[in-house]
C-alpha cells in the first residue's frame, strides 16, 4: 500500500479515525472534513489508487456497505432525509487522496451541499455516437 496515503495509515491503525464499520475488505470512518454532519468514508483495505485498479467484487462491497451506512445514518441521531454517494476517480474528478474511497454524505433540507453543474440536452445523434463508443470500449474489456 502507498506509504504516503493517510488511508493506509488509518487502515493499519497508525493514524486515528472515528471508525463506524469494519470487515475483512473495507473500513468506514468519519470524514475529518465533513460536508454535512455524519459524512462518512468507505475505503477498501487493499491498495487501489483508482477504480481501474480495484477488484470489481471489492468495488461492489464499497457500495453494499455504503447502502447499510445510509440506512444507519437515517436511523441514528444524524436523522438525515437523504444520502448522496460520491466517488471521485482521478484529479479532474476531484480526487485528492489516491486510495479509492466512497463518500456517504447525509442530506437534510438547507444543508448547503449540492451538485453545481449546467446540464445540457445534446441531440440524440450525439448521444447515440457516444453510446456506441462507450459500448465498444466495454466490449473490448476496458478497465
Amino acid at each position: 500500500m502507498d506509504p504516503y496515503s493517510i488511508f493506509a495509515d488509518i487502515i493499519a491503525g497508525r493514524a486515528p479515525a472515528s471508525r463506524v464499520y469494519e470487515d475483512d475488505d473495507v473500513l468506514a470512518f468519519m470524514d475529518i472534513r465533513p460536508l454535512t454532519p455524519g459524512h462518512l468514508l468507505v475505503v477498501p483495505k487493499v491498495p487501489a489508487r483508482e477504480l481501474a485498479e480495484l477488484d470489481p467484487e471489492i468495488g461492489g462491497k464499497l457500495f453494499q456497505v455504503g447502502q447499510r451506512l445510509a440506512a444507519a445514518l437515517r436511523a441514528s441521531e444524524v436523522a438525515c432525509d437523504g444520502v448522496n454517494f460520491f466517488l471521485a476517480d482521478g484529479v479532474t474528478a476531484g480526487q485528492e487522496i489516491f486510495h479509492v474511497h466512497l463518500h456517504v454524505i447525509p442530506r437534510t433540507p438547507g444543508d448547503g451541499f449540492g451538485l453545481r453543474a449546467r446540464p445540457r440536452t445534446p441531440p440524440r445523434a450525439d448521444l447515440d455516437y457516444l453510446a456506441g463508443s462507450i459500448r465498444g470500449a466495454v466490449e473490448r474489456g476496458a478497465r
